[in-house]
C-alpha cells in the first residue's frame, strides 16, 4: 500500500486515503487531461482519453516525439505561448490529423480545449494541464445544415455575393506555373473589403500577381478596389509593364480619395527560367518558398502607396524549379493579439511548414492551394482576425504535356475524347464550368468528324489540345476527309453552332487535304472565397458515365421521367425511343426533369426540339425541367428551347 502522497505509476502524486477514487473521476473523464512538464512539455499524466489520444506510455515522453504532426499543425504554438506567458489558451473547433500511417489517407478530427498554466509557489510557470474534446460531430453536423437549401437573407451572404463580382473569377491555367488564391472576408457583419489579389498573363509569356489594399470596408472601399484591379489588369495584359501600370493606377488613386494610399504589390514570374521582377508599393514584400527550405521574406522595393506621387522601382530575384512565391494582405500578419512581428515570423514559419508538407494532408490539392488554404487556417484559428485577408501563390511546375488522340472516326471516339479530354483539363486544376464548355464545344467538333468526313472505311480523327502563356487551351480536331451530307438528316447542322457559343473562339479551315477546327477558349481554376475558417476539401470532379438512364419519377400530375447520363449522337435514339412511347407519339403530356445530364449534345437538342414541336401540335406540351447551372440549362438557353429552372412537381 502507498504512504500518504504517494506517487502512482503514472506520476501523479495523489492525496492520502482516496487515491483510489481520484484516480478512477480523473480516468473516467470524457475529455483527454495531460499534464505536461517544463518547456519542452514533457508529459508527467495522462488519463484513459490522453492516453488513447497519446499512446499507451506517454509518460516521460516530450510531445514533440509523441505526436511529430504537432509542430506543423501549429499545435505546439498552444502549448508554448501559455507556458511563457502564463495566459491560459482557449482552442475551438481546430482541425487536427493525427497518427495517418504512410500511404493512408489522415482522418480530419476537430478538437475544442483549453491550455491552463501549472505554477511552482512563487508563481512560476512550471508546466501544464491540457484539456482536449473531440467536437467532430458537431462541426460536421453544422456544416451539413449550412448546405442545406435554404433561402437567406444574411448580410454576409449579400457580402460574398459582391465580393465574388469584385474580385477575378478564376486564376489562369498556365503552362510551367500553377496560382491558387484564397480570400477570407473579415469580421465586419455588412460590409465587403478592400483587399483584392489577380492573376494577369503578360505579352511576353510572363504571369503578373498581383495583391492590394484598399483601407476601411464598405461601398467606397469596394468600388475603389474594382476600379484599381481594373486599371492594373488592363495596364498589365496589354503591355506587360509593371510600372507603367502601378503608375497609371496611381493616377487614379490621387483623384480618387477613397483610393488614395491604398498598397499594392505586383511580381512578374518568368515560368521559362524563374525570373522574377516585383515592386511592393507600400506593401509587405513577398514570401519567398524555396522547395525542401525555410521561407524568406524578399527586401521591399521602396515604393510608396498609390496616389501620393511616389516612383515605382522594381527589384528583381529568381525562383527555382518547385520554389513558391506568396503574396499577401497585411491581414494574415496583423491579427488580433499579434504585433506585426510576431505575425511575420509565424507566417513564414506556417509557409514553411506546409509546403513541406508537414501540416494538414490533402493530397487532392495543389500545393499553391495547400499553401493558401493552410496557411489561412493555421493562423487564423489561433488568433481570429478582423481585416479581409488575401493570399496568393505562384509555384514554377514542369510544363503540362499537351493532348494527343490519334482515333478511329467511329462512334466510340466521340465518348472517348470527351473522357480523355475531361481528365486532362481536371489535372490542370480547370473549373468544372470550363471543362463543361470545352466537353461540350470539342464533342461537337468530334461528331462533325466522325459522321461527316469520311465515307466507308472510316479514317482517324485527331484532337490536340494544349495551355498557353496567355491563359487559355488551344484544341484542334481535325480529319484527313470530305465533308459528307447525310440524305433525311434532320437532326444535324446546329454541330458548329453550338460548339461557338461554348468557346471563345472557334475557327474553322478546309481543304482537299481535310478540315481542321481549332478552338481557344480562357481557362481558369478556382480561387477560394471563404467567410469564416470553416474550410472544407474541394469536391471531387463529377464522373461522365457513358450509360444513359431514363427512369420514371412518381408524379402527382403529368407522367414524368428523369434522365441521367450523357445525350449525344450515340444515346439520342434511346431518348427519341422512350419520349414516343412516353407520350404515346405526342398525345399526353411528359414532364422530363434533366438534372443528372451530364452532356446535352446538338443530337439531344434535336430529339428535344422534335417531340416539343410533336407534342405542342397536339396540344400535350412537353415540359423539360433544368435546374440553373446545370448542363442541360446551358444548352437549352443557348438553343433557345423553352424549359423551366423550377421544379414542377
Amino acid at each position: 500500500m502507498r504512504g500518504p502522497d504517494e506517487d502512482d505509476d503514472d506520476g501523479l502524486r495523489w492525496p492520502a486515503g482516496d487515491a483510489r477514487t481520484v484516480r478512477q473521476v480523473f480516468d473516467a473523464a470524457p475529455a483527454a487531461i495531460v499534464g505536461l512538464d517544463g518547456p519542452n512539455h514533457t508529459v508527467v499524466a495522462a488519463n484513459a482519453a490522453g492516453r488513447g489520444l497519446l499512446g499507451a506510455d506517454p509518460i516521460g515522453r516530450e510531445i514533440r516525439d509523441l505526436v511529430p504532426e504537432a509542430v506543423g499543425q501549429q499545435l505546439i504554438g498552444a502549448l508554448d505561448r501559455p507556458f511563457a506567458t502564463g495566459v491560459p489558451e482557449l482552442i475551438t473547433e481546430w482541425r487536427v490529423q493525427l497518427g495517418a500511417g504512410e500511404g493512408l489517407a489522415p482522418d480530419d478530427v476537430y478538437i475544442d480545449g483549453a491550455v491552463v498554466p501549472r505554477r511552482a509557489p512563487d508563481g512560476t510557470v512550471t508546466g501544464l494541464v491540457a484539456v482536449v474534446r473531440d467536437v467532430t460531430s458537431r462541426v460536421r453536423d453544422r456544416r451539413a445544415r449550412r448546405r442545406s437549401p435554404r433561402p437567406s437573407t444574411d448580410a454576409r451572404d449579400a457580402v460574398g455575393v459582391l465580393q465574388r463580382q469584385l474580385l477575378p473569377p478564376g486564376l489562369p491555367v498556365l503552362p510551367g506555373l500553377a496560382i491558387g488564391g484564397s480570400y477570407l472576408l473579415g469580421r465586419a457583419e455588412s460590409s465587403a473589403g478592400g483587399d483584392w489579389f489577380d492573376a494577369v498573363p503578360l505579352p511576353d509569356g510572363r504571369a503578373a500577381l498581383v495583391v492590394g489594399d484598399v483601407a476601411g470596408h464598405g461601398v467606397a472601399a469596394s468600388a475603389a478596389m474594382g476600379q484599381l484591379r481594373a486599371v492594373l489588369h488592363d495596364r498589365l495584359d496589354h503591355t506587360g509593364d509593371i510600372a507603367g501600370a502601378l503608375a497609371a493606377a496611381g493616377r487614379l488613386a490621387g483623384r480618387l480619395p477613397a483610393a488614395r494610399a491604398a498598397t499594392v504589390c505586383v511580381a512578374a514570374v518568368d515560368p521559362a527560367d524563374g525570373r522574377l521582377a516585383y515592386c511592393t508599393a507600400g506593401h509587405p514584400p513577398p514570401l519567398l518558398i524555396p522547395s525542401g527550405g525555410r521561407a524568406r521574406y524578399l527586401p521591399a522595393s521602396g515604393g510608396g502607396p498609390l496616389g501620393t506621387g511616389s516612383a515605382f522601382p522594381l527589384l528583381d530575384d529568381r525562383l527555382a524549379p518547385g520554389d513558391q512565391l506568396l503574396l499577401y494582405s497585411d491581414g494574415i500578419i496583423e491579427r488580433p493579439g499579434r504585433d506585426p512581428a510576431a505575425g511575420t515570423v509565424e507566417l513564414a514559419e506556417a509557409a514553411t511548414a506546409v509546403a513541406a508538407g508537414r501540416a494538414l494532408r490533402e493530397d487532392w490539392l495543389a500545393a499553391v492551394d495547400r499553401l493558401t488554404a493552410q496557411t489561412l487556417e493555421l493562423l487564423v484559428r489561433a488568433t481570429g482576425h478582423t481585416d479581409d485577408i488575401a493570399l496568393l501563390a505562384a509555384q514554377l511546375t514542369d510544363p503540362p504535356s499537351p493532348l494527343l488522340l490519334d482515333m478511329r472516326a467511329d462512334p466510340a471516339a466521340i465518348p472517348a475524347a470527351r473522357k480523355a479530354l475531361d481528365e486532362w483539363l481536371y489535372d490542370l486544376g480547370a473549373r468544372t464550368e470550363d471543362v463543361a464548355f470545352l466537353r461540350h464545344g470539342v464533342g461537337e467538333l468530334v461528331t462533325n468528324a466522325v459522321e461527316h468526313a469520311y465515307g466507308s472505311p472510316p479514317g482517324n480523327v485527331r484532337l490536340r489540345a494544349a495551355p498557353t502563356s496567355r491563359g487559355t487551351v488551344e484544341v484542334e480536331v481535325s480529319d484527313r476527309g470530305r465533308w459528307l451530307e447525310h440524305r433525311h438528316d434532320t437532326d444535324r447542322g446546329r454541330g458548329l453552332a453550338m460548339a461557338s457559343d461554348f468557346v471563345d473562339e472557334l475557327g474553322v479551315e478546309t481543304a482537299p487535304s481535310g478540315t481542321t477546327a481549332t478552338v481557344r477558349h480562357r481557362l481558369l481554376r478556382p480561387a477560394r472565397l471563404l467567410t469564416s475558417p470553416d474550410f472544407t476539401p474541394p469536391e471531387a470532379p463529377p464522373d461522365s458515365p457513358g450509360l444513359l438512364l431514363i427512369l420514371d419519377q412518381p408524379s402527382p400530375g403529368a407522367p414524368r421521367i428523369r434522365v441521367d447520363g450523357p445525350v449525344d449522337s450515340a444515346t439520342a435514339a434511346q431518348l427519341r425511343e422512350e419520349l414516343q412511347l412516353r407520350t404515346r407519339g405526342g398525345t399526353r403530356p411528359l414532364t422530363v426533369d434533366l438534372t443528372g445530364v451530364t452532356h446535352l449534345a446538338s443530337a439531344g437538342v434535336a430529339v428535344l426540339h422534335e417531340a416539343d414541336t410533336r407534342t405542342a401540335a397536339l396540344g400535350h406540351p412537353l415540359t423539360l425541367y433544368a435546374p440553373a447551372g446545370s448542363p442541360a440549362h446551358h444548352v437549352l438557353t443557348t438553343a433557345a428551347l423553352p424549359h423551366t429552372t423550377t421544379d414542377p412537381g
